[in-house]
């Protein structure tokens, strides 16, 4: 009972819920996943999660000589100001430079470099899904 309000309440104020499987986030990661390996990515793992946080996508290049950590965000109805890509603060980036380094320790991968990408998708109503994918989104020492 109390997902399904968090869940509404996240809806109405166009976050993406609580991350439940059939939820707007997992829709958006769905649709987010399907857009890049169009792309030639290589998906190596989807939803990654500890006690620290969690990783949405993780990703191998196109050229297969980055690993990727992809952040999708997911909106269904956004606007030039307010799109759900600018949810990715500096503390969910730091977040995601720590799990992403605690990944690659705990899969033994060393002298491959790590980038970090941003996948914003809008779910408008009567319409397609929009996907914007920010290359490179931020930096970090990993």
């Amino acid at each position: 009972m109390i997902r399904a309000w968090l869940d509404n309440f996240w809806r109405w104020i166009g976050g993406g819920g609580t991350g439940g499987t059939g939820g707007l986030g997992a829709r958006g990661e769905r649709l987010a996943a399907r857009y890049l390996k169009k792309q030639g990515y290589h998906l190596l793992e989807r939803n990654l999660r500890n006690r620290f946080g969690e990783i949405d996508l993780m990703m191998m290049s196109p050229l297969r000589d980055t690993m990727v950590v992809i952040e999708v965000k997911t909106s269904l109805q956004s606007s030039d100001y307010h799109r759900p890509e600018f949810r990715v603060n500096h503390v969910k980036q730091r977040k995601l430079v720590s799990l992403a380094s605690q990944w690659c320790c705990h899969k033994k991968i060393e002298g491959l470099p790590i980038r970090f990408d941003v996948v914003g998708v809008d779910l408008p109503a009567g319409g397609p899904p929009v996907i914007r994918h920010y290359i490179g989104a931020f930096e970090s020492g990993v």
